[in-house]
């Protein structure tokens, strides 16, 4: 399981050239599956996105977590996260979790995640998706369990 977290001023989905989901300050979310990981590896993501303190307090350090700011989020499912660029030039997606599954693992992540009462917001799941960002920072943080 994989999740690229990009801290946010402003994040935006469209889809068929119409804005599906938008978010204003808070945490950008790709997330991907791979075919070994297990429903349990669930929860460790959404404690990480939840708690890493990533936002600055008023001494401009790291402090401060989503739910200190109240912030919102937005989780795109991405599984090219589960891609193998080492042999190549053609990245290999064999490793990527079948789509049933996948979805599965994505509406529970989503799911936890709403149980903080924070705002949190989606794509659509295999859709094709234009992502936009005001990426705050930049900071960007990569989120990996095996």
């Amino acid at each position: 399981m994989k999740a690229i977290l990009q801290r946010v001023k402003k994040a935006e989905v469209e889809i068929e050239n119409k804005t599906y989901s938008a978010i204003q300050e808070g945490i950008l979310i790709l997330f991907g599956v791979e075919k070994n990981d297990t429903s349990d590896m669930i929860d460790f993501f959404v404690n990480k996105v939840l708690n890493l303190r990533i936002f600055e307090d008023e001494n401009e350090k790291m402090n401060l977590s989503i739910k200190d700011i109240k912030g919102e989020i937005l989780v795109v499912s991405q599984f090219t996260l589960a891609s193998d660029c080492k042999k190549g030039l053609r990245p290999s997606f064999d490793n990527a979790m079948e789509p049933k599954s996948a979805k599965e693992y994505y509406e529970i992540f989503v799911s936890k995640l709403k149980e903080s009462n924070l705002t949190v917001k989606t794509g659509i799941f295999g859709a094709m998706m234009n992502v936009s960002l005001i990426n705050n920072g930049p900071v960007t943080f990569i989120l990996e369990k095996k």
